[in-house]
């Protein structure tokens, strides 16, 4: 029995693909590393398939014909063996210590036969090239070390949202939902992680640095020059979302708050690369995919619209699209993305 399957989606990842499957190799036998090759022109194919011979039983080397990294990650899913299930990117790492703590309880609530459906820890912006760290901790907004609901959650702020870097969830829940992310799109991981939050009945917070986000390379899909290239599949992500779920219509009210609150930032993220690249045209995306929140349910605009990162959305004309710029600049500053 694998107690955690570890999804590595490679694409021509052959320069740094070793090092994310190292830093899951500690794992030792607990672990299943799912190596997904989307495909790759490079020597992805052929690392790949060294690493599964060189670890039998822990390294899956699996190829398929390019269909993005949400298809890599469908394909992880698919082939997943373990009680719980995390993606690593090709390019991050995750912290030895912190690993062997996060899997010692993964271990214990399956020793107790206690299987929450998700666990949470920190994740780290890791920035060489000039030498930043910037960790986003959950400490004050999740109860630590012990088993909690929604309801004991506490107020996020700005810089605190529970993305794909931060979570384990337990496979079955993921099942269960029928996750399935679009192929050929980018910016899929917020879906893999919007999906099943209303699936998710039990939580647990481990407060530790595990997740090594690396940010700096220029081909990197969250470069700020190629997110406003690639507009169209942030809005289409957007979309996907907005039509999930009627937010209205969740009951907890700290999940739909929460659920709104991340609604709001792909919103203003999308909203703030439109209005960088200014032409009359990209002005009308953003208009319309403002229209298309509305349309789909007036309750939830409201909702959204409430929201502090959505409220200068609403100034029109110059102004307004100088004040959103700016304070994007500033949460740029503040916490090291991009």
């Amino acid at each position: 029995m694998k107690i955690l399957s570890v999804a590595i989606p490679c694409y021509n990842s052959e320069e740094y693909m070793n090092h994310a499957v190292e830093s899951a190799l500690v794992g030792g036998e607990d672990v299943e590393i799912l190596v997904v090759d989307d495909g790759s022109s490079d020597h992805t194919a052929e690392i790949a398939d060294e690493l599964e011979r060189q670890h039998p039983g822990i390294v899956r080397a699996i190829h398929q014909k390019n269909g993005g990294h949400g298809e890599a990650v469908n394909t992880g899913l698919r082939n997943a063996k373990g009680i719980y299930f995390k993606v690593l990117d090709s390019d991050d790492w995750l912290d030895k210590d912190s690993f062997l703590r996060v899997l010692q309880q993964l271990r214990s609530f399956i020793r107790e036969g206690r299987l929450v459906d998700m666990v949470l820890a920190n994740y780290v912006y890791e920035k060489p090239s000039v030498h930043k760290h910037k960790a986003i901790r959950y400490d004050g907004v999740f109860p630590e070390d012990k088993v909690f609901s929604w309801s004991d959650i506490k107020k996020f702020k700005i810089s605190q949202n529970i993305l794909m870097h931060s979570v384990i969830y337990r496979t079955q829940i993921l099942v269960d939902c029928e996750l399935e992310l679009p192929k050929h799109t980018f910016y899929v991981d917020n879906i893999f992680v919007y999906t099943p939050l209303p699936s998710v009945k039990t939580m647990y917070y481990i407060n530790v640095d595990l997740y090594r986000y690396f940010i700096g390379r220029d081909d990197q899909s969250v470069n700020e020059g190629i997110m406003i290239g690639r507009i169209d599949q942030q809005i289409k992500v957007n979309k996907i979302m907005i039509d999930k779920f009627d937010l209205t219509k969740i009951r907890n009210k700290k999940l739909r708050d929460y659920m709104v609150k991340y609604l709001a930032m792909m919103m203003t993220v999308s909203s703030v690369f439109l209005i960088k690249e200014g032409s009359e045209e990209s002005l009308a995306k953003r208009a319309e995919l403002w229209k298309y929140l509305k349309s789909s349910s007036k309750g939830m605009y409201r909702l959204v619209n409430k929201q502090i990162l959505s409220r200068p959305m609403q100034i029109r004309g110059k102004a307004g699209r100088k004040m959103v710029v700016w304070g994007y600049s500033i949460s740029r500053k503040l916490y090291g993305f991009n």
